[in-house]
């Protein structure tokens, strides 16, 4: 999806109604930091979000993409801006989840310094290869893979995300010998393996389905419950037999970790509402997601459970990033 497509996603959502919980208008623009580079899963979910949350608070509502560390670099710019709820992170939570394990010098702590508000959205992962690989579904791909060790290139968002453990993990299950690339966020690693530079990716629906409807990028297989109905001929990393077959972008808003709680709680239900919009809500299903979205509590409890899952995979893997 092009960055022009993602903009009249944005201009095309409706007014808000009235909240029942609004408060009274923000004193000055609200930040929504994207970690990541545009056009990807996040920047896309920002820039729908932030006209209805103009609205909403009364004031501009400004995306901001700050890329690099694999997030951490958006993160950090939030975890150290003021505590007054202005400044929110909107980023892939399961990456997030993975950063305590995975780097030797973090530099916010995860559970003191971010607060979550809301989970936004579950999407699917696509695995997908550049239409140049001569293969056309999951059997082939594996008989490929194994017969050329290090040829296919695997293009990912970055060492340690959620998309490289789980190529991983696959890839592991396989028994073949593939070369991961990292790229700067899913946007850049999209770009690269459409061009041919890498020949296969796993990467969120939500990004990775325009490329597949377009033909520059061949389905092979899907994480989640169901197939999409997009593709009902691409099985699911379970009906494979495949690891990590629930694995995908869980898309989620944070803010500064001494936020007070009644602005955590007033931001979590302007941003539920918003979600709640019908023509919202249909561009987020046709984007391939799921709406996800639930209250402070659960979000933290779902965090905590994610960074225990995610630390054995980097354990076992011996992954380890300054």
């Amino acid at each position: 999806m092009n960055r022009r497509t993602v903009l009249g996603l944005a201009a095309g959502t409706v007014a808000l109604p009235a909240l029942s919980a609004r408060g009274q208008p923000l004193d000055r623009p609200l930040r929504i930091v994207v970690p990541f580079a545009p056009g990807g899963t996040s920047d896309i979910l920002a820039r729908i979000l932030a006209p209805d949350l103009t609205r909403a608070f009364g004031q501009g509502v400004v995306v901001e993409n700050r890329t690099g560390a694999g997030g951490n670099i958006g993160a950090d710019l939030v975890a150290k801006s003021p505590p007054d709820g202005h400044t929110l992170l909107l980023i892939d939570v399961s990456t997030l989840a993975t950063a305590p394990s995975l780097y030797t010098r973090l530099p916010f702590d995860l559970k003191r310094d971010l607060a979550p508000v809301t989970m936004l959205i579950y999407a699917p992962y696509i695995l997908a290869v550049h239409p140049s690989v001569p293969v056309r579904n999951a059997a082939e791909l594996v008989a490929y893979a194994k017969a050329n060790p290090q040829r296919v290139n695997v293009g990912h968002a970055g060492i340690g995300v959620g998309n490289h453990l789980t190529g991983l993990l696959v890839t592991q299950h396989w028994g073949a010998d593939l070369t991961q690339v990292p790229y700067r966020g899913g946007a850049a690693a999209l770009t690269a393996v459409a061009a041919g530079e890498a020949q296969m990716i796993i990467n969120g629906a939500t990004a990775t389905a325009p490329f597949c409807r377009q033909g520059t990028l061949r389905p092979i297989a899907v994480t989640g419950p169901a197939r999409l109905p997009d593709f009902p001929d691409v099985p699911t990393f379970a009906e494979l037999g495949w690891p990590a077959a629930q694995s995908g972008t869980w898309q989620g808003v944070l803010a500064q970790g001494g936020t007070p709680p009644a602005m955590v709680n007033r931001l979590a239900t302007d941003i539920r509402a918003a979600m709640a919009l019908p023509a919202t809500a249909e561009r987020i299903a046709a984007l391939g997601a799921v709406n996800k979205v639930e209250g402070p509590d659960s979000f933290r409890t779902w965090l905590d459970a994610e960074i225990e899952v995610w630390a054995a995979v980097v354990r076992a893997n011996n992954i380890r990033l300054d």
